[in-house]
């Protein structure tokens, strides 16, 4: 094998260690002796460590003329002392800098995104220090000038009509429907407040909704909104009562099927037995009722004209019974529906002299759509959970949550169910058995 020297020697041509022949198996290549290679590749790399290959290196570099002498050397030959081992081990230092700890990248290496400018945050600009300083000043008149109003109407009819118009090159193109504005657009929302007014936007709260409330005001609200609970704590009750008795009716009534099943089962097994002549005292029992004789065809004709002429006045009846039910219905539906827009005009009318705000905590009972509108959070704390201080507050509420019902509850919009990611196939991982794939030759 060839030994690795430095750069500046001129390597000889290739040659085999101890090889002359390669017709045994202790000859081939994965064999060779590489010690020489591999003691060539040490002293490479202790002459790097100790500030580069010599063989590199200048003349210049490598040697020196002393003149003077080296002062400290005579000082240690004659105090006669001798250098320690972890002395000389330490005086070492290798000339190749140490490896870097920190992870940095390559400084070609890009990941092809454009990275975007950060923007300082520490400080306000000069242009939104004057904007501030104007409205401390008073002076939001010109603030809101600056607004403008937008001007694009999705309703426009001309404008809906211009955009209409088809170019004769795709005529055979289906032409655009007009615009149709919606009835609603003109009407106003309607409240869901039980007595029909107008529900604001931000209602204002009273006293006991304060953090550091009335003691009346609290015991009065606190009151209230236990016995809200304590109604709906029986009303569930009752639900899980009564569900309880069906699945007991339930059981009861599977229990006695079965009974009345292996009652007959155990009948037919006893007729079987009488048929067969194995019934008990059966030899001594002598039928003496009559055997009935076979119907005529005319007989049969009789008893079904009989049955089907039953069947059609019971037709009739159901079908006359069905008719007043819708009837009535029809009738009742027009009634809720006049009291229905009646009571909200009677509602206001009785109580303009005492408020003209109305709220959310009685909702009328026909909604905006199927869906029914979501729960009002429990705003309240219990008495041992009340701060004095402002300082000692914990926030509670969820803003968003607030704001969407607040217009569900003005009418502005409609009580929408979420719709969650769609449901992916699931995947089934299989193991092929590839050890299974052989074949016998």
């Amino acid at each position: 094998m060839p030994i690795i020297r430095p750069a500046s020697i001129t390597p000889g041509a290739p040659q085999q260690y101890k090889q002359p022949s390669r017709k045994g198996k202790k000859a081939w290549r994965k064999n060779v002796d590489v010690t020489e290679v591999q003691e060539g590749l040490e002293e490479v790399r202790d002459e790097i460590i100790a500030g580069g290959v010599i063989a590199e290196k200048d003349s210049a570099d490598l040697f020196t003329l002393d003149i003077a002498g080296d002062i400290g050397v005579q000082r240690k030959v004659l105090k006669g002392g001798k250098i320690l081992k972890a002395d000389e081990i330490l005086a070492q230092r290798s000339a190749v800098p140490a490896v870097s700890i920190r992870k940095r990248p390559g400084e070609n290496t890009v990941d092809g995104l454009v990275k975007p400018k950060r923007q300082r945050t520490s400080y306000v600009s000069h242009k939104e220090l004057t904007r501030l300083r104007r409205i401390a000043d008073g002076r939001r008149d010109e603030e809101m000038a600056m607004i403008k109003e937008a001007s694009f109407d999705p309703w426009d009819v001309q404008k809906a009509e211009e955009d209409s118009k088809q170019d004769p090159r795709f005529s055979f193109l289906e032409k655009s429907k007009k615009k149709v504005v919606p009835k609603s657009i003109k009407q106003k929302p309607i409240s869901l407040a039980a007595n029909g007014k107008v529900i604001p936007a931000v209602t204002k709260p009273e006293g006991g909704y304060s953090y550091n409330p009335m003691w009346t005001d609290y015991e009065e609200r606190l009151t209230a909104v236990g016995d809200k609970e304590i109604v709906a704590e029986r009303k569930r009750l009752a639900e899980v009562a009564a569900e309880q008795v069906k699945l007991n009716a339930a059981a009861k009534s599977a229990a006695e099927a079965e009974v009345a099943e292996a009652r007959a089962d155990l009948s037919e097994w006893e007729e079987d037995s009488a048929w067969e002549g194995f019934e008990s005292g059966g030899e001594d029992i002598r039928l003496k009722a009559k055997r009935p004789e076979r119907k005529t065809q005319v007989q049969r004709n009789k008893i079904k004209r009989r049955k089907e002429a039953e069947r059609k006045v019971i037709m009739d009846a159901n079908n006359k019974k069905k008719n007043e039910q819708v009837a009535q219905l029809k009738k009742i539906k027009q009634a809720l529906k006049a009291k229905d827009e009646a009571r909200p005009l009677a509602l206001i009318k009785a109580d303009d002299e005492s408020s003209d705000e109305g709220d959310d905590l009685e909702l009328r009972r026909r909604k905006l759509g199927r869906i029914k509108l979501p729960e009002k959070d429990l705003e309240l704390v219990l008495p041992n959970e009340l701060r004095e201080e402002l300082r000692l507050l914990k926030p509670e509420g969820n803003l968003l949550k607030d704001r969407y019902r607040s217009l569900l509850v003005r009418g502005k919009v409609e009580a929408r169910r979420h719709i969650g990611d769609h449901k992916k196939a699931k995947l089934k991982a299989t193991e092929k058995w590839t050890h299974k794939d052989f074949m016998l030759h």
